[in-house]
């Protein structure tokens, strides 16, 4: 079989071969190019040497020299160029003591993760499939290559890997495979948060993001997210819901865009409700308030992921208004811009949207139309310039200041008040109207000069 590689990993494969030396793409950019994906990024191995690859190219960087790692640069790309190796005791569950270099492919890729990454692949050889990586392909499968114990053993992070391919090619894992991983969930416990973070990421964003479910049949969330398992085991028994909280926030995953805010945002919109859980006299389930609880929780989960500050306060933000606690009016709408924000709005409609589509058909009748409505309101402010935001009132600090006000505490709280009464009515955003506000209204409060 014959597949297309870009110029400059050709040239890097040619210029090793030619020097007496083995030399092939491997890995995910393997697999990648046999489904007609695009990879990432392309990997080398070799049995070059790392001294021996620095002396063929002109400009290399010792990325992973210990463990046999240099990046060869074409241009203003780098190609990582591995030497067969063998490895060493994993101590932390997660990378080697040592290396030892090896002469033997078949060596090199016994190591690798699963059988559809452990392929390898030069023009003048064509594909290298030891483990049978394409009838895996074929199939559909995510299978450890050799002993699925012992690769979970030296790497404790391919328990996650497995689920994220699986989401990313909407592959089955294979039985022995999935078994070891229910045996040595709990050995994600020794991998960083940010790693962690990285392949949850990566399954959410995913084509499936509903396979996170297996992380939960598979007892990984049970590690690394237990307010999940929480949730698949917490029923909603009422009018808008046929589905457990769990079962529910996986069908709104489903009918949200692949963006990193608005999937966690929808894995995590409901994860309070198994803390607010009570039961009327009709026997029907409510959750009041979870909104705010399911902030709290979205707030640590992101914290303890070591997500960056941007991506905390959006997701916290559109988890504690996914349930849009604002009247379905322009003034709501309105009230709503503000206390979201311009820019997360928009999100919080596409939120709102996946939400109801996770509910039941009632829920959906219900619901729906109101957004629809409030969509509407939305186009009609945009169009309008209405203000909803300091930003554009009409009036600032320096003009309070102008007219008499001291700097300060009180000089925010004016114009707050002045912003509050522009959402009521937009037409009032003019300097003249909001200093005669100030003049006639604000200056008779006890907090007002």
């Amino acid at each position: 079989m014959k597949i297309e590689i870009p110029s400059h990993v050709a040239v890097i494969i040619d210029t090793l071969e030619k020097a007496g030396f083995e030399a092939y793409a491997v890995g995910g950019c393997v697999r990648d190019t046999i489904l007609n994906r695009i990879p990432g990024d392309w990997d080398i191995t070799t049995s070059a040497r790392p001294e021996q690859v620095k002396s063929l190219f002109r400009r290399t960087i010792d990325t992973g020299i210990r463990h046999g790692t240099v990046t060869v640069m074409m241009g203003k790309t780098g190609y990582e160029v591995t030497t067969y190796r063998v490895d060493g005791e994993y101590e932390d569950g997660r990378h080697p003591k040592d290396v030892t270099f090896t002469a033997s492919l078949t060596v090199d890729l016994a190591r690798r993760d699963f059988t559809i990454n452990a392929m390898a692949y030069s023009p003048k050889t064509g594909i290298i499939d030891v483990f049978h990586g394409i009838d895996d392909l074929k199939a559909g499968i995510i299978r450890s290559v050799g002993e699925a114990r012992e690769r979970f053993t030296e790497d404790a992070l391919r328990i996650l890997r497995a689920v994220r391919f699986s989401a990313q090619l909407g592959f089955a894992i294979e039985e022995k495979t999935a078994a070891a991983i229910r045996e040595m969930a709990g050995r994600l416990e020794l991998i960083s948060r940010e790693r962690i973070q990285a392949e949850l990421d990566k399954l959410l964003c995913s084509p499936h993001p509903e396979y996170f479910r297996k992380a939960y049949e598979l007892g990984i969330t049970a590690v690394v997210m237990p307010e999940f398992d929480r949730a698949m085991e917490t029923p909603q028994k009422n009018r808008y819901h046929e589905l457990s909280v769990g079962e529910h926030t996986l069908k709104t995953l489903e009918h949200v865009r692949a963006d990193h805010i608005l999937r966690w945002t929808m894995l995590l919109h409901d994860l309070g409700k198994p803390e607010v859980l009570s039961e009327d006299a009709q026997g029907n389930l409510h959750f009041y308030n979870h909104a705010k609880y399911s902030a709290q929780i979205a707030e640590r989960i992101i914290r303890g992921l070591k997500f960056d500050n941007a991506t905390l306060e959006a997701v916290t933000k559109l988890v504690t208004y996914h349930d849009f606690p604002f009247s379905i009016s322009k003034k709501g709408v309105r009230r709503a811009l503000n206390r979201v924000g311009e820019e997360l709005f928009p999100l919080l409609l596409e939120v709102c949207s996946a939400d109801s589509m996770g509910k039941n058909a009632y829920a959906r009748e219900t619901y729906l139309p109101k957004l629809a409505q409030v969509e509407a309101y939305y186009k009609e402010i945009r169009e309008a310039g209405d203000c909803v935001s300091l930003k554009t009132l009409a009036i600032n600090g320096g003009d309070l200041i102008a007219v008499g006000m001291k700097p300060g505490r009180e000089l925010g709280i004016c114009l707050q008040k002045c912003l509050q009464l522009v959402l009521e009515a937009p037409e009032k955003n003019t300097k003249e109207d909001l200093l005669q506000y100030y003049s006639e209204i604000l200056k008779k409060s006890d907090n007002i000069p």
